[in-house]
Parts: C-alpha cells; sequence; structure tokens
C-alpha cells in the first residue's frame, strides 16, 4: 500500500543560521566536526564562506511538517579555489567549447579537504531523497554542474546509482594499531626508518624551541594568537589565506572543546603551531603556521605529536589533509577518498567520464607503488 506519510519539501539556506543548530545536528552522526552546524556557521559569520569569497551559501534541507528529515551543505560557486578536488580544467575546456562553467553548486564543507558525511538524512530512503532534491536544485538554477567532494565511500556509491561520475584520491592516513606509546609504534617500522623519525625529532627539539601540546580550553589563548602563523605560512607557500583572523577568535569561543593545537615557543613568544580538531576517534590535522622555517619542526608537530595525542588518547586515526607523499615515510598510509559529480552537459559529461577513467587508472598504479613503499616491518592489514 502506498505511504500516507507526507512527502519532504525542500527548503533553500541563505545561512546556516535560517535552520536551528538542533535540527541540523541531529541529522549528522555527531562524529565529524566539520559538518556540525556551529562550525559551518563560523565559516560564514567569519566572512570566511560567503558570497564575496565565492561562496554563497545555498544550504538544502528537506522537512515534512516542519521538521528537518535531511539536509546538504551546499555552496553556489563562482570559481574552484579552496576544494581540493580539482577540475579547473573541466571548466577551461568547457569555456573553450563555447559552455559557461559557472557558477556551479558545491556539496562540500569549504576549504576541509576532511572525508565526512554529506548528505545528513538518517536511511538510504532519506539520502535517495534528498540526492534527487539537489538533482533538481541544480536543474532549477541551471548550473552546469553538482558536485559532492570529500564525500564517504558509501555516499559515493548512492550517487554514482543516481547517475553521477566518482572521482578518487589518494590522502595518508595513520592507522592506530593498539600502540601502547611511541615507541610501540617506531618498533614496528623498519630500523632505518625509526632512526631517520629519531633524527628529526631530535633535531625537531634541539632548536632550543619548548613545544608542549594544549587541549581544549588551555588552547584558546593559543587560537587567538594563531592568525599572523597562518598567513605566514600561506605568504611562503604562495597560496590563499581562506580563513579570516575572525574565524580563529571564533573557534577559540565556540569550538574549544575539539581543538587540539601543538605549540612551539622562543623564550616564551609563540613562533609556530599545528592545528587538529577532534572528532569521533579521528584527530584530523588541519593546519601548519610558522613565522619563521625551523628545521623537522612541521614533522614534529604535525606529524609525531599528533601520533603521541592519538595513542595516548586511544583514537583510531590521523588523518593529516590533502597532499604529502612524505608522509608515507613516517607511518601514513595512502587511502581512497571519493567525490561524486553530476554535469548537466551531455558532452562534458562524456568528456569528464573519458577523463576520470584514465585518471583513475593512473591513481590506482600509484597507490600500489605507494603502499610498497610503506616503512612497516610487515605489511599493516587494512
Amino acid at each position: 500500500m502506498p505511504s500516507s506519510a507526507p512527502r519532504a519539501e525542500p527548503r533553500l539556506l541563505q545561512r546556516i543560521a535560517d535552520v536551528p543548530p538542533e535540527a541540523w545536528d541531529g541529522l549528522a552522526d555527531g562524529h565529524d566536526p566539520f559538518t556540525r552546524h556551529a562550525f559551518l556557521e563560523l565559516l560564514e559569520t567569519s566572512g570566511s564562506a560567503c558570497a564575496r569569497t565565492g561562496w554563497r551559501p545555498r544550504h538544502l534541507v528537506l522537512e515534512r511538517d516542519g521538521r528537518a528529515v535531511a539536509a546538504a551543505p551546499l555552496w553556489l560557486k563562482s570559481h574552484s579555489m579552496g576544494e581540493y578536488v580539482f577540475d579547473q580544467a573541466w571548466a577551461e575546456a568547457y569555456a573553450r567549447a563555447g559552455g559557461r562553467y559557472y557558477p556551479k553548486l558545491q556539496v562540500a564543507v569549504p576549504f576541509t579537504p576532511v572525508t565526512g558525511p554529506r548528505l545528513l538524512a538518517r536511511g538510504t530512503a532519506g539520502r535517495v531523497a534528498l540526492v534527487r532534491a539537489l538533482l533538481a536544485t541544480a536543474d532549477r538554477l541551471a548550473v552546469s554542474s553538482l558536485h559532492l567532494t570529500f564525500c564517504r565511500e558509501d555516499e559515493a556509491r548512492l550517487l554514482q546509482a543516481e547517475g553521477f561520475l566518482l572521482r578518487r584520491g589518494i590522502q595518508f592516513h595513520w592507522h592506530n594499531r593498539g600502540y601502547r606509546d611511541f615507541q610501540d609504534f617506531l618498533d614496528a617500522l623498519r630500523s632505518d626508518k625509526r632512526k631517520t623519525i629519531r633524527k628529526e625529532r631530535a633535531s625537531a627539539l634541539s632548536s632550543g624551541l619548548s613545544i608542549e601540546t594544549l587541549v581544549g580550553a588551555e588552547a584558546r589563548a593559543a587560537l587567538r594568537a594563531f592568525f599572523p602563523l597562518y598567513l605566514a605560512t600561506v605568504d611562503r607557500r604562495w597560496g590563499n589565506a581562506y580563513l579570516s583572523e575572525a574565524f580563529f577568535a571564533g573557534l577559540a569561543e565556540r569550538l574549544a572543546e575539539q581543538v587540539v593545537m601543538v605549540v612551539a615557543r622562543a623564550e616564551g613568544r609563540l613562533v609556530a603551531a599545528a592545528l587538529n580538531l577532534l572528532g569521533g576517534d579521528t584527530l584530523y590535522g588541519r593546519l601548519w603556521g610558522a613565522l619563521e622555517p625551523y628545521r623537522f619542526l612541521h614533522f614534529e608537530c604535525c606529524y609525531y605529536r599528533a601520533l603521541d595525542v592519538a595513542i595516548g588518547r586511544g583514537l583510531a586515526r590521523v588523518e593529516a589533509g590533502a597532499q604529502g607523499p612524505h608522509k608515507l615515510l613516517r607511518g601514513y598510509e595512502p587511502v581512497w577518498t571519493w567525490s561524486a559529480h553530476w554535469l548537466a552537459d551531455p558532452a562534458l559529461a562524456a568528456a569528464v567520464a573519458r577523463f576520470l577513467d584514465q585518471e583513475n587508472r593512473r591513481l590506482e598504479r600509484e597507490i600500489a607503488v605507494l603502499r610498497a613503499a610503506l616503512p612497516y616491518r610487515n605489511s599493516p592489514e587494512g
């Protein structure tokens, strides 16, 4: 018999504040800090993700009887920056063919290359309804494309069944296999890699800097002072300072309980820091900032101290963000990341599908080489 339940109706939000935090967060799994209402609202209110920066909020909520039953963090994009899944070549090819790629729709957490839920709904039926509402929104807004980046693999498979093209990428994550302490982890590595890590840690500590790990409220002062370090690192790497000073101040006020910072000081002055967020059974390495380049200090603060925290807290993994094959030799293992892409123009979709097929073949070869280069004495399981 057909269901008598009323159909869920879509609503597009101009800002995340247009839905109550408890309604939004009640749809998530509670483990991912980046899809929390407070985190998304902070990105918006700090001026980091807004119309001015090319991230116009258009969050989609499905409501039944006035109650949110599904949601997606959705943005109308006028460029492809701050995404970490690169489609600029698609945009350029489409423009050469006379098409207009921007604006496009993006389901994502801005500036955050971290795998997490993108379809906030309970049950497969709710996620399918949400995907179809997203596609209807893309059609109504007449955009070129709809992208869900750094989604979970199960979401990617569902999206594939709904006509999306899948794309994979490679990141490097550290897995805790029940290590008692850092030395126990070192013992799992080949001897030459153990020696390398010991030398790097000794070199970082010989610089005369004091290094400490701050968790929760004790990290607030360092968070408020982090912005100049962030800017200095961005300037050296010719990157974009996506996040505003107000973002870090807001993080200190609203989400400090999930923050882990490893800070380095010279004669009491903050000179470098690694910013991490805690979520469920994972420590997420997010940002590094330093006023000056110190030899091996980045490895010590971002990688080795993160492992200390994860082992001490019994966390399952450390996710160290985008890029960085150098992480491989420090025990971080290559893993797949997923995104899903719908393109309105059939000719563009066919061209992208051919590109993705070639890219996927290359990545299969690449990840096999990376896995063979892991520094463990025995091949890790999983």
